[in-house]
């Protein structure tokens, strides 16, 4: 089964991307804006400021009190929130087909006018507000902190994915409100956004409400964006970083550089994990948690980057009394292994089956259905790419999963965190 969702697309004149999607099944409509701006358009001593402005978002505009978004569409009966990554921010709702005219009028009025809200007070505020949200998430979890050393290690320093969405609390204490005005100024335009509408509603209603609410945005003056990094190469002498910390088990993470997203060597990397750890069939679950129980949990990621480079992850959970080297050794093992043995058909068919199973499971919802249009639309101009994914999936061969193991996926360019329990 490949999906065959309609899509239709148009650009306003203020250069606004606006793709519709009709869906009538149900009679509500996913509102969703992905802006062109992450952690990689931060610049050094100004980090923070994209994942701040998700919050500040929400702090009232020019015509919209504080607290008012949130309070206005709960009303109507939707569901609505918000997060930063390292290329976009976005912002979503999922509404009944009656409130919609109300969430574009909302979210024009703060893409459009919010500075006139960011005032001393509310800079203070969201400030606190995001350092508490580091203390919880990051500082205060196990684990918690460990992506981010990870990503430290597999991009230098200096690289536009180096440092993490949350941020530097210093930078933000620094931040003045006139930073953060030229901030909003240089990435809040309507040239630098997509709008995607999915569900009740026809393409040609979409982009005449599109145009009623967001026609009138304009794009300030900002400094040009500065081009894409070429790729890094893999690793050729990766770090290593060790703590001791109150966690409930040894835990080891491997960070690999990984092609571009949106590329075929991309999609076939994700294979390639999958290969390796995304199924209770996978090479590493096999061999470590079945059949050598040195570990208890294998998972996986692969992230697509616009910006060069992406990065892909590998984690297991030691089991008690099992060194952690001999569970490193053992991953090394099964990762060169397949850089010399292709998987079989059986496992790349499993691999595609479990792709092909939670693309179809994400897309039937309206709202994740709006997220993957956007993404496809903002950060690759390829709105169609939710229709097209599982058929360039069906394309990757044993050869090409080999290929990308043997050429990313290497014991020795893995960069490596590990977190050993304290001992009592």
């Amino acid at each position: 089964m490949r999906p065959d969702y309609p899509i239709a697309t148009h650009r306003l004149d203020n250069g606004l991307r606006v793709v519709v999607s009709p869906d009538h099944s149900v009679p509500t409509v996913a509102v969703n804006l992905w802006v062109g701006v992450g952690s990689r358009h931060e610049q050094p001593g100004r980090t923070g400021f994209a994942h701040l402005f998700e919050h500040l978002m929400f702090q009232g505009s020019e015509n919209v009190a504080e607290g008012e978004h949130f309070a206005a569409l709960m009303a109507q009966g939707a569901q609505l929130n918000a997060t930063t990554w390292v290329d976009r921010t976005n912002y979503f709702e999922l509404v009944p087909t009656g409130a919609l005219e109300l969430a574009l009028w909302l979210e024009a009025d703060r893409h459009g006018r919010l500075l006139p809200a960011v005032t001393q007070a509310n800079l203070d505020n969201q400030r606190d507000v995001v350092k508490e949200e580091k203390r919880q998430r990051y500082d205060n979890m196990p684990y918690g902190n460990a992506f981010t050393e990870l990503t430290e290690l597999v991009f230098p320093d200096g690289h536009p994915y180096h440092h993490s969405t949350i941020g530097s609390m210093d930078d933000l204490d620094a931040a003045t409100v006139e930073d953060v005005h030229a901030f909003y100024r240089q990435h809040y335009r309507p040239d630098n956004t997509v709008l995607t509408l999915v569900g009740d509603i026809e393409p040609e209603a979409g982009f005449a409400l599109a145009a009623k609410y967001f026609g009138e945005l304009t794009n300030p003056d900002h400094p040009p964006s500065p081009p894409l990094d070429p790729p890094l190469p893999p690793l050729d002498n990766p770090e290593r970083l060790e703590r001791v910390a109150d966690v409930p088990a040894n835990r080891v993470y491997l960070g690999f550089r990984l092609p571009a997203g949106n590329t075929d060597d991309f999609i076939t990397s994700e294979v390639t994990f999958d290969v390796l750890a995304g199924l209770a069939t996978s090479r590493l679950y096999r061999r470590m948690v079945r059949g050598d129980q040195v570990v208890t949990h294998v998972s996986r990621n692969a992230g697509g980057r616009v910006d060069g480079t992406s990065m892909g992850a590998l984690v297991f959970d030691v089991a008690d009394g099992v060194p952690v080297e001999q569970a490193e050794k053992i991953a090394a093992e099964e990762l060169t292994r397949l850089a010399a043995e292709p998987p079989t058909d059986a496992e790349l068919e499993a691999a595609r089956a479990d792709v092909e199973r939670w693309w179809l499971q994400s897309l039937a919802q309206q709202d994740e259905r709006a997220d993957v249009i956007s993404a496809g639309m903002l950060l690759y101009d390829d709105p169609h790419q939710l229709n097209t994914y599982l058929d360039r999936v069906a394309r990757v061969t044993p050869e090409d999963v080999r290929r990308i193991a043997a050429t990313y996926v290497r014991p020795d360019a893995a960069a490596t965190v590990v977190y050993r329990k304290e001992q009592n």
